[in-house]
């Protein structure tokens, strides 16, 4: 959606350059401090420079403003039909910008603090049903859905591989694209990934996943590479690890040759092994740590996507059950 702007025929007015230098210096400093990725940055930048364009249009110095201006601005943002997501996400930009200029002794004011977002429609993560994981996973694999024989190519044993990665150990998209053949280990049955912040998690991968993964290693990755050399376990057809974008048009690719519904996002397959995994009979804590949440609440909604586990606890635990 188009940011809210003057009409066509206007200049728009230039954003202040000492402002300017200030956002660059604040992705800085979340890359280099708070290990944000690139992605978090991307989307700082972004937010925030909307922040300055529209302060230069309506002349208001943008390290200087009031909280009324700036809810004046998130109001602008309302009216002109940005989801409370994006809406939110804006606020919490100029909320963190804020505190570093705070910190940094740029300013004393600290407006965006006392602001309050637009409050979130909650809604439970999209899970995909075990019949449909059955159709996806048999797009790439040895058969067809119908259990017909099909030959695989080096693009299709990837793919496969990848799918059920991601399935078996709930892994985000980045953490697959930045997935290292050395922490791949086969002998164990585990995987170490690298999360959000850097942070470090070992997960168990069950035997089907292994031996998909495997297959790929040992035939389809070989001539993918073509004797090039690459520190990444998922490589593109030109040798190159798999961009996070590549992973998520794969997706897409295969969720058409399924037959199935193309709104779900490599990151249901996340959602539906926590699901699965609680509806197992794991404990919440053990989730919790797989997918590397750093609050357990983070991991506790879950649980209601899962009835038949509650039902379980309840007739386990209650008195009378």
């Amino acid at each position: 959606m188009p940011d809210a702007a003057p009409s066509p025929g206007d200049a728009a007015p230039a954003c202040d350059p000492r402002a300017q230098g200030l956002v660059e210096g604040f992705c800085d400093a979340m890359r280099v401090e708070h290990n944000a990725s690139v992605h978090t940055l991307r989307a700082y930048r972004i937010d925030l420079m909307d922040y300055l364009r529209w302060t230069a249009r309506e002349s208001i110095d943008p390290l200087a403003a009031t909280h009324k201006q700036l809810r004046r601005y998130l109001g602008e943002l309302d009216r002109a039909q940005y989801s409370r997501t994006t809406i939110n996400r804006r606020l919490s930009a100029l909320r963190s910008f804020f505190r570093w200029l705070n910190v940094t002794n740029v300013t004393d004011c600290d407006p965006a603090s006392v602001l309050q977002g637009p409050r979130q429609q909650k809604s439970l993560p999209h899970v995909i049903r075990a019949v449909d994981m059955v159709k996806l996973l048999s797009v790439y694999g040895k058969r067809d859905a119908a259990g017909n024989p099909r030959t695989q190519t080096p693009v299709d044993m990837r793919n496969l591989a990848l799918l059920e990665f991601l399935y078996a150990c709930g892994a985000r998209v980045s953490e697959a694209s930045g997935l290292a053949t050395s922490n791949v280990d086969f002998e164990r049955g585990q995987v170490k990934v690298f999360g959000k912040g850097s942070k470090e998690r070992i997960i168990p991968l069950h035997d089907l996943a292994l031996s998909s993964m495997r297959t790929y290693l040992l035939l389809g990755r070989p001539k993918m590479l073509k004797g090039r050399e690459s520190e990444f376990f998922f490589v593109s057809t030109r040798g190159n690890g798999m961009t996070t974008d590549a992973i998520r048009k794969m997706f897409k690719e295969a969720l058409r040759a399924a037959g199935l519904d193309e709104t779900l996002s490599p990151h249901d397959m996340r959602h539906t092994f926590a699901t699965d995994l609680l509806d197992g009979g794991a404990d919440l804590r053990s989730v919790q740590e797989m997918l590397g949440h750093a609050s357990l609440s983070t991991t506790q909604i879950y649980t209601h996507l899962s009835p038949s586990r509650l039902k379980q606890v309840h007739h386990r635990a209650h008195p009378r059950g």
